[in-house]
């Protein structure tokens, strides 16, 4: 699908003078640290903006850069996430920032190609980075944004994530990309949504109640406020029809939990 320029700056200014009115206001949108942005990024990946808010204000204060979060101990972290869900990513983005300080001084380099060599860095997350703290014209694809622009350039449901960011980055006004993807993000979020539209998500979050999640959560939610040990047996009571030691097996390969003589602990 080609669009004329006449097209592509009706639809620019169409969606630019709604945000101009409507467009949320969301503290990380107050500043253009790239530390401080790629946070936010990490924490609103499949949570809820409300949800995300207190987590990232508290997060700047105790961790303020990619220096204190790369020597932080464990258990402080986990305590500090705890409640967010996806426990891992936490523990990701310090080892993301470890690699800043080690390789970059603690400075993310404004490149995304570089970006993406560092660990736990993918393509979504490099982009947005780009695009909110540079206001480099990167395309940025979330479910949000890609709704929208399904919807107003009537494009098949099926269209590749690489199709779309082909279109995605016609789009983009000079200079403007931080604003623009700001508001296609609102704009979906806020008025085209997907029950408004009825354009299902690529990304659907699997029921938390009584889910390995649920459990992961509990056995981090006593460990970071107990700041004691727990027994495979307490959790297994506690979950009676879960597998316990698989769920374990997991939380080990990723990091969060050490086991020794059926104590769980956090390292």
């Amino acid at each position: 699908m080609k669009l004329s320029a006449l097209e592509i700056q009706q639809l620019q200014d169409k969606i630019l003078d709604w945000y101009a009115q409507y467009g949320r206001k969301l503290p990380w949108r107050l500043t253009q640290d790239p530390y401080l942005i790629h946070i936010s990024e990490v924490m609103s990946q499949q949570t809820q903006v409300d949800r995300v808010i207190p987590y990232w204000e508290e997060w700047r204060k105790v961790l303020p850069d990619y220096q204190s979060l790369a020597k932080v101990n464990k258990s402080d972290l986990l305590t500090l996430w705890s409640g967010l869900g996806f426990n891992s990513r936490a523990l990701r983005l310090q080892s993301c920032a470890q690699a800043v300080v080690e390789n970059y001084w603690g400075v993310l380099p404004q490149s995304r190609e570089m970006l993406l060599d560092l660990p736990w860095i993918g393509p979504y997350t490099a982009s947005a980075i780009c695009a909110f703290a540079w206001n480099q014209s990167e395309p940025v694809i979330d479910t949000n944004i890609r709704r929208v622009l399904i919807f107003l350039l009537g494009l098949d449901e099926d269209i590749s994530l690489k199709e779309l960011e082909v279109l995605a980055r016609e789009l983009i006004p000079e200079w403007r990309s931080r604003d623009w993807h700001n508001a296609l993000m609102d704009y979906g979020a806020v008025h085209l949504t997907a029950r408004k539209t009825k354009i299902k998500s690529l990304w659907k979050q699997s029921k938390f109640e009584w889910s390995d999640r649920e459990v992961r959560w509990w056995i981090l939610k006593y460990l970071t406020r107990e700041k004691k040990k727990l027994t495979i047996a307490e959790v297994q009571n506690e979950f009676p029809t879960k597998d316990i030691v698989k769920i374990l097996d997991i939380m080990i390969k990723d990091g969060l939990v050490q086991v020794q003589k059926n104590q769980i602990f956090i390292e």
